[in-house]
């Protein structure tokens, strides 16, 4: 059993000021997410499913199709709107930011039956990561509740150009999560690193293990999800900015003792275009990445 890749790529990127998730920034004008479904072929995936909106599905749909990577991995698409809700609930008035990470999860409900990792469509994982997470989701098969994710060091995660969020990871002896905490704001403040918390300023250490959104799931967690979501509209739907995230579900299922997550560690370097000027130096550590031999100039060469 081939475990699926879910790829979100339904942010609107206003940090960024465009739809980065298409922004080419390979030598052929390839995406981030080229370089992704790559890896996750090379890792043993079977399928890519990717999470957008119908405003830009047609020129998204029209790049990003089974024939671009020369039918390697089965494609599908689906769609995160701020209407797609359960019965009963409707988008409060004044409503513009989409209703989180977690909500466009849910998504792929319909079309995955596997194992399944989910990434961000701009960031940047490495291969190692893949490989790793796909092994661990190969083994993992059909067992209920054993999730994984991939932690990374948050000093290799920050940007230069701005703050940046991230899920701060507690982790015990067994490499097992015991809870993530979303932190806000987090960059170099005074050469030290700091987040923002209410309307301080507090250090974080750089060495904190953290999530960019690189999850191991079994089809199970659509189940809890759905079940979540609902006690989150009611509880905090009429925010105009509330956002049901990856963090709350997966902290809650540990909590609850329904799963665990394993957090897998790999050497694989996290590079990712939150912000504008972040480009130049991802196209710079990509071209010493083919120079070195980790890819082809030309990804997806014709056959």
């Amino acid at each position: 059993m081939k475990p699926t890749l879910l790829i979100l790529a339904a942010g609107m990127g206003s940090r960024y000021g465009s739809l980065k998730q298409m922004d080419g920034i390979g030598p052929n004008n390839e995406a981030i997410l080229d370089y992704s479904v790559y890896d996750a072929i090379r890792a043993g995936f079977g399928k890519v499913v990717f999470v957008i909106r119908h405003s830009f599905a047609k020129d998204f749909k029209d790049v990003f199709t089974a024939d671009r990577f020369n039918n390697l991995i089965e494609v599908e698409y689906v769609y995160q709107e701020l209407d797609v809700l359960p019965e009963g609930f409707s988008v409060p008035e004044g409503r513009e930011k989409p209703w989180g990470t977690n909500h466009a999860v849910m998504m792929g409900a319909k079309v995955i039956d596997t194992p399944f990792a989910v990434i961000n469509a701009d960031d940047f994982y490495g291969a190692e990561s893949f490989q790793t997470l796909g092994e661990q989701l190969s083994k993992t098969g059909s067992k209920k509740g054993d999730y994984c994710m991939v932690g990374y060091k948050l000093s290799n995660t920050l940007s230069d150009f701005g703050t940046v969020s991230r899920g701060a990871c507690s982790v015990n002896a067994d490499n097992q999560l015991t809870s993530v905490e979303e932190c806000y704001q987090i960059g170099h403040y005074d050469n030290e690193v700091k987040h923002k918390v209410g309307d301080n300023l507090l250090p974080i250490s750089p060495d904190t293990v953290v999530s960019m959104n690189m999850f191991g799931f079994t089809p199970d967690y659509f189940d809890y999800s759905e079940k979540m979501f609902v006690e989150f509209l009611q509880m905090s739907g009429e925010e105009l900015k509330s956002e049901y995230l990856i963090p709350t579900v997966v902290n809650t299922l540990i909590n609850e003792n329904k799963a665990t997550m394993t957090v897998l560690r790999c050497d694989a370097k996290w590079f990712g275009v939150t912000f504008k000027e972040d480009r130049p130096l991802v196209v710079a550590k990509l071209e010493s990445l083919i120079d070195s031999g980790k890819y082809p100039r030309k990804l997806w060469e014709r056959k």
